[in-house]
């Protein structure tokens, strides 16, 4: 068999590819791992405690705040409704995370990492608020009528520093094209093959027509869709869960014990958890919880710019229930059915996070499977509309409005990109940018603390939440 010299040059090419990929695949899972290792815990765990009692804990006001978000204010200044712009923002947020996310966490820290997760909710709640604040504090009316704001803006616009708003803006628009279309696609696709054989190119090909749909009418048809589809999968999604845990009755008050116990001593949790470390149940629980509900890397300000409200401090409150959902209450409960079903059913095998919720869920007599199945996709199509309006308006603020119509084609394409090709690389590149959108977004919250203090004590300690804000100039 004889080989030619553009055949045998084809391969040396091709095995050279493979190998510079690896290599830039090597390279960003260790930058990634890094980023999301202890120094971006300690930074966003301490902003979400600093903030609380800089802010004089506004979770207090949670009842306030889940009132205002179903509270429709018409003559209001601002593009979408204050649920609109929630809704679009926890699309962005609940995603697969929530559900295969928390199973990590508990299958590589034992089941305190529930409890620590739990705990990143509720102090992030403070920072979602702040994000909330200075988003709308210094959003801006741009020529055609719409409202653009975000963490680009408060740099620019409140610190003087611009070319960290830039960086911000660049690393949203590359995080878009990862975590927000390619790898919720991948996931789709997968989740489609494997669950009901369908071929990943149709996969792909629905999930273009369906995004296209709604992104080409920009914020108002993202927002009215998000409106529709956030509330339905995530009360969906709940309803499995009550399912599971009255299934499981007998074994939630000890699953509940068992999560407390072994956050502080792991040990206590026993079986297969043996091996844990407090400092692991930290880690694990933390950083899924900060990933999941997205408080401090700057995604959610984005859209809450865009909020018809009245004040800064008003949206502030509507965005601060992101968290409360996505967090404190759906990652709380995953990971109370994960760890009660462990209990009832000890044959389970713990160490794939992904088996272990399948196993869970098919619990449910005849509908368990398709429900989780359901589940994921809608999470993973709603992340994809929402991180396309986050995408499109990091790319306005760097080139104008006129490339937003550019990046929706090219986001569009992505979406089937991702649904068709092997995206190992993909994953370790999107955390990676993720990561990095959080760094400037920091220093925006830490360094306008005392605006977002004096605007707090000026519309909500002051008891003037129906007040008018005054535009920042």
């Amino acid at each position: 068999m004889r080989i030619s010299f553009t055949s045998f040059g084809g391969l040396v090419f091709y095995l050279y590819f493979c190998r510079r990929m690896e290599v830039i695949d090597s390279f960003f899972a260790q930058v990634s791992q890094f980023l999301w290792g202890w120094p971006m815990i300690v930074l966003l765990l301490g902003t979400h405690v600093f903030l609380t009692f800089r802010l004089r804990i506004p979770q207090r006001k949670l009842l306030t705040a889940i009132r205002l978000s179903v509270k429709k204010d018409p003559d209001a200044k601002g593009d979408v409704s204050q649920f609109g712009a929630l809704a679009t923002a926890l699309a962005a947020t609940i995603g697969t995370g929530n559900i295969v996310g928390v199973a990590t966490a508990v299958t590589l820290g034992g089941p305190g990492a529930v409890l620590w997760c739990w705990l990143t909710g509720i102090f992030g709640i403070a920072t979602k608020y702040a994000e909330g604040l200075l988003a709308v504090k210094y959003r801006v009316k741009a020529k055609d009528g719409h409202t653009y704001g975000g963490p680009m803006y408060a740099l620019e616009r409140g610190l003087n520093m611009k070319w960290l708003g830039v960086l911000f803006a660049t690393f949203t628009v590359l995080a878009s094209f990862g975590i927000g279309s390619t790898v919720q696609a991948n996931s789709m696709a997968l989740l489609a093959n494997e669950t009901w054989g369908i071929p990943d190119s149709i996969v792909g090909a629905v999930a273009c027509a369906l995004t296209a749909t709604v992104v080409i009418g920009g914020v108002k048809s993202i927002a009215r869709v998000c409106g529709f589809l956030v509330p339905f999968m995530a009360v969906f999604y709940v309803v499995g869960c009550i399912i599971i845990l009255i299934i499981n009755s007998s074994y939630v008050w000890p699953a509940v014990k068992l999560i407390v116990a072994s956050a502080f001593e792991p040990e206590a949790a026993g079986g297969g958890f043996v091996g844990t470390t407090v400092m692991m149940a930290m880690r694990y629980g933390i950083a899924r919880g900060l990933f999941s509900n997205e408080s401090g890397l700057g995604s959610a300000p984005i859209i809450a710019a865009t909020a018809r409200t009245r004040n800064p401090v008003r949206q502030a409150l509507v965005s601060s229930t992101g968290t409360f959902w996505d967090t404190v209450v759906i990652c709380a409960m995953t990971g109370l059915v994960l760890v009660s079903s462990v209990l009832a059913y000890p044959d389970i095998s713990y160490d794939d996070g992904a088996a272990l919720t399948r196993v869970a869920f098919t619990k449910i007599p005849y509908i368990g499977g398709p429900l989780l199945s359901f589940g994921i996709l809608t999470f993973a199509f709603s992340t994809i509309l929402g991180w396309c309006y986050y995408g499109a308006s990091a790319m306005n603020y760097l080139q104008g409005k006129k490339t937003q119509y550019t990046y929706r084609i090219l986001y569009i394409a992505a979406v089937y990109v991702g649904s068709v090709v092997n995206l190992n690389i993909i994953w370790n590149v999107a955390d990676t940018m993720n990561a990095l959108m959080a760094i400037p977004n920091l220093v925006a919250l830490l360094l306008l603390s005392k605006v977002a203090a004096d605007e707090t004590k000026k519309y909500l300690w002051s008891n003037r939440l129906d007040a008018e804000m005054e535009e920042t100039e």
